[in-house]
Formats: structure tokens, C-alpha cells, sequence
């Protein structure tokens, strides 16, 4: 691994220069062919995209990645049937969405993980994020999740493009 690249194992462990946090990972565990809706997180070697943070609960995490704040308009476009599919949009949005202006706590800290879209092909899944996890670290529907301070803590030590390798690629 370079310095910049974490690595998640299927068992709920990422890794990171000699640190192990714990961490959810997908309903469905690893999968390499992912599909839209099936609970999995892709295994495979992904950029880490720009952050999003909420700033009326969080200060802008201090990193390599960029950020910028989330705004209650923010969704993110899950419709595999439109042309925005696995992009950020604003809301009002006819297609359908993920919102990313939530009630819990888990997307007070989102950092898209670079899984289809480059471009997106229709179907394959969208919406992967490296978030903050539940506290009894419940599944995801696909996404990468650690306690708020473990995020935190690694989002600091990180440098833009930094990668994430998830599972035995």
C-alpha cells in the first residue's frame, strides 16, 4: 500500500498506516460485480472523492480532501434511469434520490468513494460513501462507515487522491 491508501477487509477493519479502526461495510458484505439496491460495498481500488460535511453540526474536517458543506437542498441521485444517476443534485429532483440532509448523524461527514462514476454505468450502484457509522455499527447499504472520532481522526492524516483498496483485490 502507498501512504495514501486505506484498506478495508470483509471481517469490519480498515487500516491505515499501522492504525485498525472499526468499521460497517455493506448489508450484503463484499461484492466484486455490485448492483444497485443489493446492500453490498464493491471490493476494488477507489479515489476518494471531495468531502461534504454538515456545518451546522461539524466543523470542516481537517484534511487533504477537500470539502465543502452540505446544504438541506443536497440529494444524491440513485435513479439508474437518469441521467444523473450517482451524482450529487438539488432538490426539488423528479428522479429519485438519496437525501443527504439527514435527521441521524451519518452524513455529517461523507466522503464519495470513486465507485461508477467515471462514467456511471446504469445499474451498478451508486451512492458509496465513506460516512459516519451508527454506534452499534450496524450494516450499511453498501458504504464504508466508522465512529465520527475514527473518521476524523483519518480524514486528518489524509492527502487529496488518496485511495481505498476494499477487500482482496
Amino acid at each position: 500500500m502507498n501512504q495514501s491508501q486505506i484498506f478495508v477487509d470483509s471481517s469490519g477493519w480498515l487500516r491505515f498506516e499501522g492504525a485498525e479502526y472499526q468499521c460497517a461495510i455493506g448489508r450484503g458484505g463484499l461484492s466484486q460485480v455490485r448492483i444497485e439496491g443489493d446492500g453490498t460495498t464493491p471490493i476494488g481500488i477507489f479515489q476518494l472523492r471531495d468531502g461534504l460535511y454538515r456545518a451546522d453540526r461539524e466543523k470542516c474536517p481537517d484534511s487533504g480532501i477537500d470539502f465543502t458543506k452540505i446544504h438541506k437542498n443536497d440529494a444524491w441521485c440513485d435513479d439508474p434511469s437518469d441521467c444523473q444517476y450517482n451524482k450529487r443534485v438539488k432538490l426539488p429532483y423528479p428522479a429519485r434520490y438519496e437525501n443527504l440532509w439527514r435527521e441521524d448523524n451519518i452524513y455529517d461527514i461523507i466522503v464519495p468513494i470513486g465507485f461508477n462514476d467515471s462514467p456511471p454505468v446504469v445499474g451498478r450502484g451508486s451512492a458509496v460513501f465513506l460516512h459516519v457509522a451508527q454506534h452499534d455499527y450496524a450494516p450499511t447499504e453498501g458504504c464504508v462507515a466508522l465512529a465520527r472520532d475514527d473518521l476524523k481522526c483519518l480524514l486528518s492524516t489524509l492527502k487529496n487522491e488518496a485511495m481505498i483498496k476494499i477487500g482482496t483485490v
